[in-house]
């Protein structure tokens, strides 16, 4: 398993990516957060600079690589920061394992079964990529992750064309047996009031993948949960929007930092 740290302070950031692509969409978070925090980013399986193995796609070895990075790097309890499949491993260790992590931040994420008509059309999609690899499935990747705003704007057509390369530089077999695998995992939103520890629930207003109504639905479920929508964001927030998401990233990070070893006052 690759992964890169940065920074110093006496908590942990751990950063867990989204399908598809690799713990780089969180640069800038890492860049705002490694003055004053250690950061550690990971790329799943099959993703990035980890190794593409012939099998382990499915949510629960995801959720198991997870458990093993944090443990074996003896940084628990870790702030655990994820986005899309990100967040479905960090719903599972806030409720399995609440010894490993002091707070979650749960970007662009759902608690749910994939959708039926979702499924089958994301189901189209790994059939074209199985038959036909990535070339006739750029475009539609990139409305699924990034808004109009972002793809539209000329500003930013440079960064528009990187994501959207990005986006195909895992390796084939690898993103087809972990597409299935978050296609098939099963829901946790029956288990949402088990999480006890502060939670920060963002998401893109233009998500497609997993839109705002799912991420209300997580900060309802789960006690006292927090919940942040970054306007003109798809489902990428973290490179559309960064400095929005950054600035309430910051905010509640630093907030958990003061309270740690403290009481609990009305004025928090």
């Amino acid at each position: 398993m690759h992964y890169e740290e940065s920074g110093e302070g006496p908590d942990t950031v751990v950063f867990s990516h989204s399908y598809l692509l690799s713990s780089e969409h969180f640069q800038p978070q890492i860049a705002a957060l490694s003055g004053s925090f250690r950061c550690l980013a990971f790329d799943h399986r099959g993703h990035g600079g980890s190794d593409a193995p012939e099998s382990g796609y499915d949510m629960e070895n995801l959720y198991a690589d997870a458990v093993g990075f944090i443990e074996a790097t003896g940084r628990a309890p870790c702030h655990f920061v994820g986005l899309s499949t990100g967040g479905f491993i960090g719903l599972r260790l806030g409720i399995r394992r609440p010894d490993l992590v002091r707070s979650l931040v749960l970007m662009d994420t759902s608690a749910d079964p994939e959708p039926a008509g979702r499924a089958r059309e994301y189901r189209v999609m790994l059939w074209m990529l199985r038959t036909l690899g990535y070339w006739p499935l750029v475009r539609r990747m990139a409305k699924v992750f990034f808004s109009p705003h972002f793809r539209n704007d000329a500003e930013r057509r440079s960064e528009s064309a990187y994501w959207r390369g990005r986006v195909t530089a895992n390796d084939r077999h690898a993103m087809l047996r972990f597409g299935r695998g978050i296609l098939e995992r099963a829901g946790v939103s029956d288990q949402l009031e088990r999480i006890g520890v502060s939670t920060l629930v963002i998401v893109g207003q233009e998500d497609v993948p997993t839109p705002v109504r799912e991420a209300e639905r997580i900060a309802r479920g789960i006690p006292d949960a927090q919940l942040e929508v970054i306007p003109r964001a798809g489902h990428v927030c973290t490179v559309e929007q960064p400095d929005a998401v950054n600035e309430v990233l910051v905010r509640f990070l630093e907030r958990q930092r003061r309270r740690a070893g403290q009481p609990r006052t009305d004025s928090d």
